[in-house]
């Protein structure tokens, strides 16, 4: 099989893997699925991504047609390297190979700039026009008009509280913060129209190419508020360069007044949606983002 058969015939990937006609590395492929590196017979190589076999759940239905089609949404904004999909199949997704390089200053500012440019290249509605998944929980893309404070409260933090608190990750005290934040959503202000987003951007989802490139991969992709892919691209310590990042996103695109205060709101997406999949351990995060969410509103109101 090399790559001209493989675009042709995509679906017959998992008969040569199975009969073991293609050289398969394991690479390391996040939380929720098993990776590897295919080595076709000409020489190419392409990453794929199955269903764990040691998990008894059966991949949901439409999770990796959601992740082909958000990496294709992104690519046609043609304003960040997003890798191109060879096969999605219901249990297999098969991207081009990106050779991992190190990161490097010309290749986070061209980075901020691009994705200031698949920013504005903009969405029809928030939410998109495919299933959602976040990680392996589903996530509410049903297309919304908006205005967006209300959609981000009603779609992206309180279905990820209350599988929190379903599963016992985060306390009364903890859950009764993070009600305060959606019941004054509305109070942050910096309302946009829907930005074409990654949707999961926290740094482990940047790949820096050999090439000189950020690539981005794994995405969320939905229509959403531009600020919010930036915020979580803050979180965990950021990624290597992120103010040269920033700033060039500046320099493409200015952040709207209060951007800095709302970050902590547009950080809590994710971070509950960790309580939900991993349990307790980021409850002190969830906390600490509510708290600064709503001291961040206090200010804004003040300096009003």
């Amino acid at each position: 099989m090399d790559l001209a058969y493989l675009r042709a015939h995509p679906e017959h990937l998992p008969t040569f893997l199975t009969h073991q006609r293609i050289r398969e590395t394991p690479v390391s492929g996040g939380d929720i699925c098993a990776a590897s590196r295919l080595t076709l017979d000409d020489g190419h190589s392409v990453f794929a991504k199955t269903w764990p076999e040691r998990t008894t759940r059966p991949v949901p239905e439409g999770f990796f047609a959601t992740e082909a089609a958000g990496l294709r949404w992104l690519r046609e904004a043609d304003a960040v390297p997003v890798p191109e999909v060879l096969v999605a199949l219901p249990g297999l997704l098969a991207l081009d190979w990106v050779e991992p390089g190190e990161p490097g200053p010309e290749a986070a500012e061209a980075f901020g700039h691009g994705l200031a440019g698949l920013h504005r290249a903009g969405a029809p509605a928030f939410g998109a026009e495919w299933t959602g998944f976040i990680g392996a929980l589903p996530q509410d893309n049903t297309p919304d008009r908006g205005p967006w404070p209300e959609w981000f409260a009603r779609c992206r933090l309180l279905p990820y509280l209350r599988m929190s608190v379903d599963r016992g990750a985060l306390t009364g005290a903890a859950t009764a913060l993070v009600e305060q934040v959606v019941d004054r959503v509305g109070e942050w202000g910096g309302d946009e129209p829907p930005a074409r987003l990654h949707g999961d951007l926290w740094p482990g989802n940047l790949l820096w190419g050999a090439d000189g490139r950020v690539w981005l991969v794994d995405p969320a992709a939905h229509g959403g508020h531009r600020e919010t892919d930036l915020a979580q691209l803050a979180l965990f310590g950021g990624p290597p360069q992120f103010e040269r990042i920033l700033s060039a996103y500046q320099e493409s695109w200015p952040l709207a007044d209060g951007w800095r205060e709302r970050v902590p709101l547009h950080q809590l997406h994710l971070l509950l949606v960790h309580t939900a999949l991993f349990g307790a351990a980021y409850a002190e995060a969830v906390v600490a983002a509510a708290r600064a969410a709503l001291g961040g509103v206090r200010r804004a109101t003040v300096d009003e």
